[in-house]
């Protein structure tokens, strides 16, 4: 009888050959948004960790002469890309271009909203063959049962659903990384607000 051979992917993150993509976490969504201030957060900490690490951060705005630019408690100024979009999905051809510039192979995605332009951005991705992690303390939308509807979704589609702190420490792997230290105090300053997320801790009286 012949072997069989099973391929899987583990979503183990390369430091050199990821990015960071930041969708749509813009001003004019913030008194809709389940958990606005959770998803803001969480990408302070990733913009941060992107600079310390030197990963990519690539940033995309929904229409924002109507929508506002990103919320401006969120630094983006280091990102590799800001661009303006129409299309539900963040990769438009700037995106999908400075991946391929860049020669990225895995993403962490984190953003808003979690049904639609996040999911439509990670099964895209996927199509593309690129290796896609999704924040579950990252992402929200509107109403919040739509979140769990379309995580499930992507996870059952082949992303992996993850948080910011274990992809944070997955990349930089070793408590010997000459940035561990400073990722460490990163994860720290943090982590209060990270026990208030409440995308983390939804049944919590938060």
């Amino acid at each position: 009888m012949a072997s069989r051979v099973v391929t899987r992917s583990l979503g183990r993150l390369n430091i050199k050959s990821t990015a960071f993509l930041l969708c749509d976490v813009q001003e004019k969504f913030r008194t809709g948004i389940h958990a606005f201030e959770s998803v803001v957060q969480v990408s302070q900490k990733m913009s941060a960790a992107s600079k310390i690490l030197s990963i990519p951060l690539l940033v995309t705005e929904q229409y924002p002469r109507a929508l506002g630019s990103t919320a401006s408690e969120i630094p983006i100024d280091h990102a590799a890309l800001v661009a303006p979009k129409t299309k539900f999905s963040m990769l438009i051809p700037e995106v999908a271009a400075k991946l391929e510039e860049l020669q990225i192979k895995s993403i962490v995605l984190y953003g808003i909203e979690s049904h639609v332009c996040v999911l439509q951005t990670c099964l895209e991705l996927l199509e593309q063959n690129y290796d896609v992690h999704v924040l579950a303390d990252g992402v929200s939308s509107m109403n919040y049962p739509e979140v769990d509807i379309a995580l499930k979704r992507m996870a059952l589609c082949g992303a992996h659903v993850v948080s910011s702190e274990s992809v944070i420490f997955q990349l930089t792997d070793d408590s010997k990384h000459p940035d561990f230290r400073a990722i460490s105090a990163l994860v720290k300053e943090h982590q209060e607000a990270a026990r208030q997320n409440r995308l983390l801790f939804k049944n919590a009286n938060l």
